[in-house]
């Protein structure tokens, strides 16, 4: 092998490996929303009957996601703990035009969204529950919301 050769087999095994400790690192930690995402979502976007009352916890989901069922079991569980908290999936091929909206790359994927429909953390991959019910402690409950121990 020549030496530009097996340069360049270093460059790429090190890339791969930074870009494979990113991925890991990022993977299923709930994270502040992009700060140019102004959008704010509604039941009707959602396709569901209402938004919860203190927060909306959104997953994009596929039909071939293995990760998608451990998601779906997190939010559901946490959305059953917190008063006020609705869990909401969403499935990414039939809503083609509300992934692109919201710029979602990938399933799973999970937004926690305030009571007002707005954008306020955002995971790729399975987020722990400890880290969905510490996202949820700084969203701010409406009248009536408290948390149950």
């Amino acid at each position: 092998m020549s030496v530009a050769g097996l340069v360049a087999l270093l460059v790429a095994l090190g890339a791969g490996v930074a870009i494979g400790l990113t991925r890991h690192y990022r993977s299923g930690r709930l994270r502040d929303a992009p700060g140019d995402n102004a959008v704010r979502l509604t039941a009707a976007d959602l396709r569901t009957d209402s938004l919860g009352d203190r927060a909306t916890l959104v997953h994009f989901s596929s039909a071939f996601c293995r990760p998608c069922v451990a998601v779906r079991h997190v939010l559901h569980d946490v959305a059953e703990r917190v008063p006020g908290v609705r869990a909401v999936e969403v499935d990414a091929e039939s809503h083609l035009d509300l992934v692109r909206r919201l710029n979602v790359a990938s399933t799973p994927t999970t937004l926690l969204l305030d009571a007002t429909g707005a954008e306020r953390r955002r995971a790729t991959g399975v987020p722990k529950r400890d880290q969905v019910l510490a996202a949820l402690s700084d969203v701010e409950p409406t009248l009536g919301c408290a948390r149950k121990h």
